[in-house]
C-alpha cells in the first residue's frame, strides 16, 4: 500500500494505492468521506486483480485546498487519471467508480478524459447540487440537505450531527447559519442552481464507455439513477435492488442469493475489461432475490376518489416522517381489487385537481393495501404553477419494485406538503427557500388514474447475475 499527494490545480490530492499482485486494470474512487473507509473495498478490487487508487477530494480529510461540493471535481479528476497513466501500475484499462458523491466523481472524470477512462462503475449517485437540492419534480428537499451541509459543508473533518429542530424555521437558506453560526462555501449555490446541470446531462449522452448505474428503490436518489442509465452513450447495466442509500450493507447478500453487490461490480468489471455491449435492466420485485426485467409497457388503472377535499397548511403540513395523517390533510383514491401482478419500473400519476393559489406542490404516497396490511411502495412530489384554479398534475415516481398479491388495490394519498423532508411551499409564488410568509391552501381532486408497469407474476424473471460474465468470487463490502 502506498500512500503520497498528488499535486493538481494548485493543491494537493492525499492519494493511496492498494496494488494488485501484477500490472493491470485500475479502479479509481475519490470520497470527500475519507479515503480510509475505502480500504476495505481496494483491497477487495486488488484481490482480484485490479490496483485501487483511492483519494480523498479536495479540501477533506489529507487533501488541501477549499471543499466547495461538486467545485472542482472534474478537473481534480482529470488531474488523477492523467498521474495513473504515468505509474507503472496504470497500464491496464482504467475505471472510475463511487458510490453516492463518489459517484458524481466518477461520472465527471469520465467526461473529462473519454480517451483515457474505460469504464463508469455509478451507485446511488448523487449527481450535483442541483440534483441533490430539488426533486426532478422541482420540490426543495429540506432535512438531508440540511444534514448533509451541517456535517459535511465547509469542514475537512466531518462535523457531529446536528439537531433538526430548525427546520419549522424560515427562511430555509438561513437554516445553516443558524446551525453553525457560519455559512459554509457553496450552500447559497445549492439553491440557486438549476434543477439539472445540463452540461452534465448532454454530456453523458456523448460517452461511450460501458456504465454499471446501481441503485435502490428506496433511495432518494433513484430517479436520477434511472436516467443516467438511460441518458448514458454507451452500453449500460441498470441494477435496481430492494435497498436504500446504503445498498446492501443492511442485509447483505438478501437480494442476491448470498452474494454481496461487490460481485456484480467485479463481473462487470472484468466483462468491460474483455469488451461489452447492449443495454440491460433488472430491478428487485420482493427482498430475497426475485428480479425483473424493467418493463417500458404500462397498464392504466382508473381509481375511485374516496376522499377529495383537504387543505394544505404550511403550519400543519403532511408529514414524511410518520404514515399516519391528520384528518383533512390529504385526499385517497384507490383502484379497483387488482389481479396478482408485479410493478417493475416508474408509476405515472395523472391528477384533475384545483387548488386556490398561484403555485402548489402536490405530493403522491402510493402503498399496496392487502386488506390485512398497507405497505408502502413510494412517493413524489411536484411543483406546479396554478394559472388557473383546476389543472392536470402529472408526477412519475421513482422506481417501484413490488408483488401485488390478488385482491389488493393500490391506494394514493394526495397531499400539498410532505415535511420535513421538503420545504413547505408558501403558496405564494416564492422560492420555498426564501420565503418568510406562509399561506394555506385549499385543495381538491377531481379524478385520478395510474400508469403502472404492470407484469403478470414471474413474467421477464432475471437476476443480475445474468446480465454479467459468472463469478462465484465475492469482494465484502464494495461500494
Amino acid at each position: 500500500m502506498i500512500s503520497e499527494h498528488v499535486v493538481a490545480n494548485g493543491c494537493q490530492l492525499a492519494v493511496t494505492v492498494v496494488p494488485a499482485d501484477a500490472p493491470g486494470p485500475v479502479v479509481l474512487l475519490r470520497t470527500p468521506y475519507g479515503r480510509h473507509r475505502l480500504l476495505g473495498e481496494a483491497r477487495g478490487w486488488a484481490s482480484r486483480g485490479f490496483t485501487c487508487v483511492i483519494s480523498d477530494v479536495r479540501g477533506r480529510f489529507d487533501s488541501t485546498g477549499e471543499f466547495r461540493p461538486y467545485a472542482h471535481e472534474a478537473a481534480d479528476g482529470a488531474a488523477l487519471v492523467d498521474w495513473i497513466a504515468e505509474q507503472d501500475f496504470g497500464g491496464g484499462p482504467l475505471l472510475a467508480a463511487g458510490a453516492s458523491y463518489g459517484a458524481h466523481c466518477a461520472v465527471v472524470a469520465a467526461l473529462a478524459r473519454p480517451d483515457v477512462v474505460r469504464g463508469v462503475l455509478a451507485s446511488v449517485p448523487a449527481l450535483g447540487l442541483g440534483e441533490t437540492a430539488r426533486e426532478p419534480g422541482g420540490a426543495a428537499r429540506l432535512a438531508c440537505r440540511l444534514g448533509w451541509w451541517a456535517e459535511h459543508g465547509g469542514t475537512a473533518r466531518p462535523r457531529a450531527p446536528h439537531d433538526l429542530d430548525l427546520l419549522s424555521e424560515l427562511p430555509v437558506a438561513g437554516l445553516i447559519e443558524q446551525a453553525l453560526g457560519a455559512t459554509p462555501p457553496g450552500w447559497d449555490e445549492l439553491w440557486t442552481a438549476p434543477r439539472r446541470d445540463e452540461r452534465l446531462w448532454d454530456g453523458v449522452r456523448d460517452l461511450r464507455m460501458p456504465l454499471l448505474a446501481v441503485g435502490g428503490v428506496h433511495d432518494p436518489f433513484a430517479s436520477h439513477t434511472v436516467e443516467l442509465a438511460e441518458t448514458w452513450g454507451g452500453p449500460t447495466r441498470l441494477i435496481l435492488g430492494p435497498w436504500g442509500h446504503d445498498l446492501d450493507a443492511r442485509e447483505p447478500g438478501a437480494a442476491l442469493g448470498g452474494e454481496r453487490i461487490g460481485s456484480l461490480y467485479v463481473r462487470w468489471a472484468r466483462q468491460v475489461c474483455d469488451g461489452i455491449s447492449g443495454n440491460a435492466a433488472v430491478i428487485a420485485t420482493d427482498t430475497h432475490g426475485r428480479w425483473r426485467n424493467l418493463t417500458p409497457d404500462r397498464t392504466r388503472f382508473d381509481c375511485t376518489v374516496t376522499e377529495s377535499a383537504f387543505t394544505a397548511d404550511p403550519d400543519a403540513p403532511f408529514r414524511s416522517d410518520t404514515a399516519s395523517a391528520e384528518p383533512g390533510s390529504r385526499a385517497l383514491v384507490r383502484t379497483e381489487p387488482l389481479h396478482a401482478g408485479e410493478i417493475a419500473g416508474q408509476v405515472t400519476v395523472t391528477l384533475d385537481v384545483e387548488a386556490d393559489v398561484v403555485d402548489a406542490d402536490w405530493v403522491v404516497r402510493i402503498a399496496v393495501d392487502t386488506g390485512q396490511q398497507v405497505v408502502p411502495l413510494a412517493h413524489a412530489i411536484s411543483r406546479c404553477a396554478h394559472a388557473t384554479a383546476r389543472r392536470e398534475v402529472v408526477i412519475t415516481t421513482p422506481p417501484v419494485g413490488a408483488r401485488v398479491p390478488a385482491g389488493a388495490r393500490l391506494v394514493v394519498e394526495i397531499a400539498g406538503h410532505h415535511w420535513p423532508a421538503h420545504a413547505r411551499n408558501p403558496h405564494t409564488g416564492t422560492d420555498p427557500v426564501r420565503a418568510t410568509e406562509l399561506l394555506a391552501s385549499a385543495r381538491r381532486v377531481h379524478a385520478a388514474h395510474l400508469d403502472v408497469p404492470w407484469r403478470p407474476p414471474g413474467a421477464g424473471a432475471v437476476p443480475p447475475s445474468d446480465l454479467l460474465e459468472p463469478d462465484q468470487e465475492v469482494i465484502p463490502d464494495v461500494r
